[in-house]
């Protein structure tokens, strides 16, 4: 039997006044997956997440979650939880009674769920303590905390990762990939790519409130085309020689090095084949790879294309 995606959303439009915040915006989010809602400011992920979560109705379109439709009213099926706009917590209680008070808010037992969700997020250790003194990254945590006592089908996460040191974004991830192992549909919104690359399948990208470019994370990093790679050699004079001969590689006028403390490191320009072939011909030329590495990460890279915050290759040619 076909299982009906935890999202579907088809040419969904809002306006506030007459800013239009989201233009014919389709969105398909399956069972547990992680899908990436991602953009600049004012792009419209802030907007949409309010639609999942039944903060804000659309104007137009349709929008299905968790196989029921959503209307013009505010509301959404049960099994839908999470957060924008960071989480909504009282800071002069401590974070056990601010979960013990949703879940009572609610209707759930408040007894071994708000144990188990603080265990889940590694705040068990600081229970007791009031939230006032809570870092941002702990507030984070704290809120994905309490969109876990619901065991929601459908979990929506504004900037998870915001505020969060090493450990406390690995915890999160782990938090996150083990709900959707289970079946839970995930939608976070991220300003990190690397969260993107480290967390999800799917990604929709969105600017000026319409969808530029939605599938898998693999195939984003794939639209980033020719990129900027630093390259540090045995000999960069030579290697520039090299790289110059090779077709499909450029070395951008005006930036072709870049200083480093220990060494000139040269910029070259081309897609992936290209810049493997420049591998090859240095390594017979007997020049030493020392170091090469994209400027700018290709999720970036294809972020920044797709959004227009840069120009692509080819308006730069």
């Amino acid at each position: 039997m076909h299982e009906s995606p935890a999202v579907r959303g088809r040419r969904i439009k809002k306006s506030f006044g007459d800013v239009v915040a989201l233009d014919g915006v389709d969105l398909d989010v399956a069972a547990g997956q992680v899908h990436g809602l991602v953009g600049p400011n004012g792009a419209g992920k802030t907007t949409l997440l309010g639609l999942l979560l039944g903060l804000a109705v659309a104007d137009g379109g349709e929008l299905e979650i968790l196989g029921t439709p959503v209307g013009r009213t505010l509301a959404v099926p049960d099994g839908v939880a999470g957060f924008v706009d960071g989480p909504g917590l009282y800071p002069s209680l401590t974070a056990r009674q601010n979960l013990s008070a949703l879940a009572s808010l609610r209707g759930y037992d408040a007894g071994r769920g708000v144990d188990d969700a603080l265990e889940q997020v590694g705040l068990t250790d600081v229970a007791d303590d009031r939230i006032r003194g809570f870092s941002l990254g702990m507030r984070q945590r704290l809120g994905l905390a309490a969109a876990l006592l619901t065991r929601p089908r459908l979990l929506v996460l504004d900037e998870p990762a915001n505020g969060l040191d090493p450990a406390g974004k690995h915890h999160v991830h782990r938090v996150i990939t083990g709900l959707a192992a289970d079946g839970v549909a995930v939608v976070l919104s991220s300003h990190r790519m690397d969260d993107l690359a480290a967390l999800c399948s799917e990604v929709t990208v969105l600017a000026t409130g319409r969808v530029v470019f939605s599938g898998p994370v693999t195939k984003l990093a794939a639209e980033s085309g020719a990129l900027d790679y630093r390259l540090l050699t045995s000999d960069t004079a030579a290697a520039r020689r090299v790289a110059l001969d090779t077709p499909g590689i450029r070395v951008p006028s005006g930036g072709d090095r870049v200083q480093r403390p220990d060494a000139d490191v040269l910029v070259v320009r081309g897609a992936v084949p290209a810049v493997e072939e420049l591998v090859v011909r240095l390594v017979r030329a007997e020049v030493a790879v020392r170091e090469l590495a994209p400027v700018v990460a290709p999720l970036e890279a294809a972020f920044l294309a797709l959004t227009g915050a840069v120009p692509t290759d080819e308006e730069v040619s």
